[in-house]
């Protein structure tokens, strides 16, 4: 899988910058910040709906990133670590909103959420047709909220493949998960989406 994280001055690996800053050298994570800021915040939004609330969590990744960096160990790949804690903090973050009602996500983008985007601006989705969605917001609402109705195990799988790039072992580490389990996982997830929108692909 290429590597989609922005370029960076620094030639050292994520563990090794990690490795440095837990040993010390401050400046090492700064470049662990600008490689993996944007691509979590995505995940982020995509999970809570809500900008501000994204940004505050984004914060709180990067925090418990500092606050855990002595327990760190180089055997672990930087970037399942990172997205385990931000996993985690989704999950609670969904817990504690159950007993609400929260926005869909195929409604307008106001001022809690991206002005004019829908889950899907940034998901590269072949295998379901996203070249659809040039053909206007009603389109991709109707591609948001099929994902909205994927069950939650199926649709974090899909996110973090589809939004993050993460490798199926990467995200059988983060959700605990073998992979196999999150393979299949993706694979009802893309069926069950290919059958809702089995309209908007067209003729055969």
């Amino acid at each position: 899988m290429a590597d989609t994280r922005p370029h960076t001055d620094d030639p050292r690996s994520d563990e090794e910058l990690m490795v440095a800053f837990r040993n010390g050298e401050g400046r090492a994570f700064a470049p662990l910040v600008q490689r993996y800021q944007r691509g979590l915040f995505n995940f982020i939004l995509r999970s809570v709906q809500n900008r501000s609330r994204a940004e505050e969590m984004l914060q709180d990744v990067f925090m418990k990133v500092v606050k855990a960096k002595n327990r760190y160990e180089q055997t672990a790949r930087f970037s399942t670590w990172i997205y385990t804690i931000a996993r985690n903090l989704c999950v609670d973050e969904s817990r504690r909103r159950k007993h609400r009602d929260g926005p869909s996500l195929d409604a307008p983008r106001g001022r809690g959420g991206e002005a004019g985007t829908s889950l899907l601006d940034r998901t590269a989705a072949k295998q379901i047709g996203t070249d659809a969605a040039a053909e206007g917001p009603r389109i991709q609402r109707r591609m948001a909220a099929a994902i909205e109705r994927l069950p939650d195990d199926q649709r974090e799988v899909f996110l973090m493949r589809q939004l993050s790039g993460l490798s199926f072992k990467q995200i059988g580490k983060v959700v605990g998960a073998p992979e196999n389990t999150v393979k299949s996982r993706m694979r009802y997830a893309l069926e069950k989406l290919r059958g809702d929108l089995k309209d908007l692909r067209g003729p055969t």
